[in-house]
């Protein structure tokens, strides 16, 4: 009991910008998600607590990950580690990468895990996850070869395009609001493996527990899923989660952002290839000089978050804050950038769906 308060302190102190809710202080819709969050991965994980200040988003976003990653379905849960890790890649996210390679060491080899942590998809020995990897790696740019020839199954297809998107969400949230390694990173090459070695024995049984679908869905009130997600039909508790949670996210938006600076995100999305934005922000301020000048500091805001997560710093949030103070609104508006651009990303594979 001492231990688990200890290291449920340090997990609290690892969210920057907001005051996260305590476990024990919890209430309403975020007692009833910690709840399922300790019963399934034994303890309220940063990435949960960081939602806490918006309950309807901190739902959305158990919803949106656990449906596909955590439930039982017809792919295991190192084939969605794999993705997992490789979409974390993708996204630039040290924390998701080292989080879910560990995953890897448990469930396969520490070969295998090290080979996609280091963007080295093609290094892993295992042919199959090797393939769902780098598949996940380039779920985003619609123009890679691999992309159009996804290395899976129909029937697979709502679970690891969920992943997917999942994590393409959970990414951006974390680069805001983590720091940017679960790991010291002064840990050399051979400490930093002996560490992942000790942490996986310790998440060896939980990520071997086979949970029930849809055990989430009740957290959020039903609605349509939107056509752009019609990869998640044939799933049905995952096609349920992707319409509840895309429903929340956009309330969510709607509450924290305006309508213009919602648009200018969806209209650059529109036209996105899943490009990197580069080191510079200058396509950001072209982009934010066209809003009124009260939305540009929530523009910028949503802007990095969707298209370069790993640019928002302390500034960007308190530009953010001297219009919108509360934990809450800054919670809403990069989880409603980070929806967006997951939503965009797994709309690319609808095609996939018809043909």
């Amino acid at each position: 009991m001492v231990a688990g308060r200890v290291i449920s302190s340090v997990v609290q102190r690892q969210v920057k910008y907001v005051r996260t809710v305590p476990p024990a202080n919890a209430d309403g819709q975020v007692a009833a998600v910690y709840r399922q969050v300790a019963e399934e991965m034994r303890l309220v994980v940063p990435p949960v607590l960081l939602h806490s200040p918006a309950p309807e988003a901190l739902a959305a976003y158990w919803m949106l990950m656990r449906e596909p990653l955590l439930a039982g379905g017809v792919v295991d849960r190192l084939g969605k580690e794999a993705v997992a890790a490789a979409v974390s890649v993708a996204n630039i996210c040290p924390y998701c990468v080292d989080m879910h390679s560990i995953g890897i060491y448990s469930l396969a080899t520490e070969h295998d895990a090290e080979a996609v942590a280091d963007d080295r998809v093609d290094e892993m020995a295992d042919p199959r996850i090797r393939d769902l990897a780098a598949w996940a790696r380039n779920a985003h740019q619609p123009d890679e070869a691999v992309f159009r020839r996804p290395p899976f199954s129909p029937a697979e297809r709502a679970e690891l395009v969920g992943v997917v998107v999942g994590f393409h969400y959970l990414g951006r949230m974390v680069n805001v609001f983590l720091a940017n390694f679960l790991l010291p990173p002064r840990l050399g090459p051979r400490a930093r493996r002996r560490v992942k070695h000790g942490i996986s024995l310790m998440l060896n049984a939980s990520l071997r527990e086979v949970h029930p679908a849809g055990r989430s869905l009740p957290l959020l009130p039903g609605a349509p899923l939107p056509a752009d997600a019609g990869w998640a039909v044939g799933h049905p508790e995952i096609a349920e989660a992707v319409a509840r949670s895309f429903a929340a996210f956009e309330r969510a938006g709607e509450r924290a952002l305006s309508p213009g600076v919602r648009q200018l995100v969806v209209d650059r999305l529109a036209s996105w290839r899943g490009e990197e934005a580069g080191l510079s922000r200058e396509w950001c301020e072209r982009l934010v000089a066209d809003l009124p000048v009260a939305d540009r500091a929530a523009g910028r805001l949503a802007l990095l978050t969707a298209f370069a997560s790993h640019q928002v710093d302390e500034d960007t949030v308190r530009e953010f804050r001297l219009i919108e103070p509360l934990d809450a609104a800054l919670v809403e508006a990069t989880a409603w950038a980070s929806y967006a651009a997951a939503r965009r990303i797994g709309s690319l594979h609808l095609a996939h769906c018809i043909s």
